[in-house]
């Protein structure tokens, strides 16, 4: 966040910071980026380094002599190198992915049908239509008017910490009982708005250089990533906050017959989640410290924009019905859930149906049929407008639900995890609990949350009975920590999401994501045997 800019020699004018913040793109090369020279030679060192690190390590694994069929050890290789240029950058992040699906096909691990198949996976459309819609939102001003009425509210405003929790909080109590990644999409375009009014401020004051980066601002990455991991933490207080919760307990119901009621769950997540939120918060402002604590005078300048902006225009109104219409079906599902419960007809039915991808398209849909002037056939959207979303981010995200539906169809998430039990020699209930954790976690890095609950809970429960060790904790063990995927944009949905907002350096991401993995899976292993005893889950 230095004065001196890569690449520049004629001094910058002021920087336009809606035009930076609300218009721009994920991945950026080092010239378009305005670093000091001590980052500049850091990031030229890192990306450098991918270039010839991911093809050594990767023929490298490749020709070790391991005991593994051809096609697991060769998609073992193509996966470290691809790991290795998501982490370095020498290419986008997205080509990276893409580098990775050429190689995997094109070295016969699985035919090209095969490999593209999980491509067409809802969450992909759930991230194309939401992107329309925060587009929307943003073009119409409706983000600013949201963001101006959360930070109104008493005592929000004060000071960064506060508009950063107060976020955290909102996502992890919607996460909850709607999808993770539909919580992040709805709430994106109002955090970008807040942090627009927040990069302002510090303009106004002069606490940043004229021609200040406001992707760079490290409050912004706070907030980013309080919007993504506080969603993955909410998601744990019901059965229905998040995919790998409802396969767990099936697996779970179905392996020893213990049958996990609704209050059961949330009696024993909830001071686990509060715990959680707790440590995210205090993780995330030690890492990224924002550039300003106190917000003084934010509240006369939020007055005087929200009286400055008027009533809501045509326009506003429309994204708004769009945008609560596909709120409200997201929502749905998880009422019936309440209301009926999860093995109901209708809750079967009503969840199958409106499925998140689908009323996210459906959803954006609606901005191209909502009229902002009839007479001239003028919509609230255009496509040229729509257009602009960041395809990147659905590349990347497809890239990586690729890779996790190989390491299940090959079988390599399986040997992973019975080979290391095995050498490992588990036989304890805390050791298998502990080795449950791990595994989870170092799966969901690279593949998604289900498919990591999916594949290590049934690890699991055979390793914990050959034991003789009730296999309930270390599986319901497995299927929180599937949801802690914190590291890489492609470990979830909503680390995509806010990876999207251009916000997120790769680094910071993996900075916080290393710590919060580590101290949440601490926290799993210490607060679910207590909280296990207290509420007799499954019993």
């Amino acid at each position: 966040m230095g004065d001196d800019a890569v690449g520049q020699s004629a001094p910058r004018g002021r920087t336009d910071v809606e035009a930076a913040l609300l218009g721009h793109a994920t991945y950026r090369s080092l010239g378009e980026q305005r670093l000091t020279p001590a980052e500049e030679r850091f990031e030229k060192a890192r990306r450098t380094l991918g270039l010839v690190l991911a093809p050594l390590l990767a023929i490298g694994f490749w020709l070790l002599p391991l005991d593994l069929p051809d096609a697991q050890q060769t998609l073992g290789a193509v996966l470290l190198g691809v790991i290795v240029l998501w982490v370095t950058e020498p290419v986008p992040i997205p080509i990276g992915g893409l580098i990775g699906v050429a190689c995997v096909v094109i070295a016969g691990v699985l035919p090209a049908d095969d490999v593209l198949a999980p491509f067409g996976s809802s969450t992909v459309f759930t991230f194309i239509g939401a992107f329309i819609l925060a587009q929307a939102m943003m073009k119409h001003g409706l983000t600013r008017r949201f963001a101006f009425r959360i930070l109104s509210l008493p005592g929000v405003g004060a000071t960064t910490t506060r508009v950063v929790c107060a976020f955290g909080v909102i996502t992890a109590l919607l996460s909850a009982f709607v999808s993770n990644t539909a919580t992040v999409a709805m709430l994106l375009p109002t955090a970008l708005g807040i942090l627009t009014v927040i990069a302002k401020l510090l303009q106004a004051r002069g606490l940043v250089p004229e021609d200040f980066d406001p992707l760079r601002l490290r409050v912004g990455t706070a907030l980013m990533l309080m919007l993504a991991y506080g969603a993955s933490v909410g998601g744990l207080l019901t059965p229905v906050g998040t995919p790998p919760n409802l396969i767990g307990r099936g697996l779970i119901e179905e392996a020893t017959g213990e049958r996990i009621s609704f209050a059961q769950w949330v009696a024993t997540a909830a001071p686990i989640c509060l715990t959680m939120f707790l440590a995210l918060a205090v993780i995330l402002l030690l890492i990224n410290r924002p550039e300003i604590r106190r917000l003084e005078g934010v509240q006369e300048y939020v007055q005087a924009e929200r009286a400055a902006m008027g009533p809501m225009s045509r326009a506003e109104k429309n994204t708004l019905v769009a945008f609560a219409v596909t709120v409200t079906l997201w929502i749905l599902p998880g009422v019936v859930a309440l209301a009926f419960g999860t093995d109901s007809t209708l809750y079967a039915t009503v969840s199958d149906r409106l499925d998140e991808g689908i009323v996210a398209v459906l959803g954006a849909s609606l901005l191209f049929l909502l009229p902002v002037r009839w007479r001239d056939r003028e919509f609230t959207l255009t496509w040229s407008e729509a257009a602009r979303i960041d395809w990147g981010t659905v590349l990347l995200f497809g890239t990586g639900i690729i890779f996790g539906s190989l390491l299940d169809a090959t079988g390599l998430a399986g040997t992973i995890g019975a080979s290391s039990a095995a050498a490992l020699g588990l036989g304890s209930a805390m050791a298998i609990t502990a080795f449950a954790i791990v595994l989870a976690i170092v799966i969901s890095e690279t593949t998604s949350n289900t498919a990591a609950a999916a594949v290590v809970v049934p690890i699991i429960i055979p390793i914990a009975t050959a034991a003789g060790v009730d296999p309930l904790l270390p599986a319901l063990a497995a299927t929180f920590a599937a949801s802690f995927g914190f590291m890489l944009p492609v470990s979830t949905p909503q680390n995509a999401v806010v990876y999207g907002s251009g916000l997120v350096p790769i680094t910071r991401m993996i900075r916080s994501g290393v710590s919060f993995d580590v101290i949440g899976g601490i926290l799993i292993l210490l607060l679910l045997p207590i909280m296990v005893g207290i509420t007799g889950i499954g019993t």
